[in-house]
């Protein structure tokens, strides 16, 4: 990874460098705090390997400069990853990078997550956007899935009332501590839905984007 790191740190602070994709300006903390807490699950947990290694397809939701969606193509090059963002601007440099990482299992869509039909069995990550309930709640899912937040270490105290609410309609897959050097602990928690909508459930579902359809 360490060629890649380069490349795309270099990216980004050269030729993108006015467009806010990253407040870190020194290579080590990106390496630290965007490339390995990016990839760390995978090195850290075989659960969250095993889960990822069984679906084809990985979404990642607001995925901002790139992360965890373009290390984690370049370490899975076999799987195809989707990621979904609401700032136009941001897919379309993203796209760049990509390209110019020579990325090519990678495709960025301009949408929020609820405007999508997932009728592919797939796993979703979501890295330092929102609230566990509120986004689990957004999901249009059609088949079983894996969802991953990669979330701080105080996340028990801020989020507790979440857990609660999201009890009923998915279960926790796991919950692990990663460890990111040169920054604080990372806490994965992964939760798995334990029923799928149908056609007759999903509001406005004429007017949603199939999964399908973007691969």
């Amino acid at each position: 990874m360490k060629s890649f790191s380069e490349k795309y740190y270099n990216l980004l602070v050269n030729d993108y460098a006015g467009i806010n994709l990253t407040r870190i300006v020194n290579y080590d903390d990106f390496y630290n705090k965007q490339i390995n807490d990016s990839v760390a699950p995978l090195e850290q947990s075989s659960i969250f390997r095993k889960n990822i290694e069984s679906k084809d397809c990985i979404i990642d939701v607001g995925f901002g400069g790139g992360f965890p969606i373009l290390p984690l193509a370049k370490k899975l090059p076999g799987k195809k990853f989707i990621g979904i963002e609401t700032r136009g601007k941001k897919v379309k440099v993203v796209s760049e990078i990509a390209e110019k990482l020579n990325l090519d299992n990678v495709k960025l869509y301009h949408s929020r997550v609820e405007n999508i039909l997932i009728n592919k069995p797939c796993l979703i990550t979501f890295k330092a956007v929102g609230k566990v309930h509120d986004f689990l709640s957004k999901l249009n899912l059609t088949q079983s899935c894996v969802v991953y937040f990669y979330k701080g270490p105080n996340f028990y105290d801020l989020e507790k009332d979440q857990l609660e609410k999201v009890k009923n309609n998915w279960e926790i897959v796991e919950e692990s501590d990663i460890k990111i050097k040169g920054t604080e602990r990372r806490l994965l928690i992964g939760f798995r839905n334990k029923n799928v909508l149908c056609g007759t459930e999903i509001k406005n579902l004429n007017q949603l984007v199939k999964l399908s359809d973007i691969l």
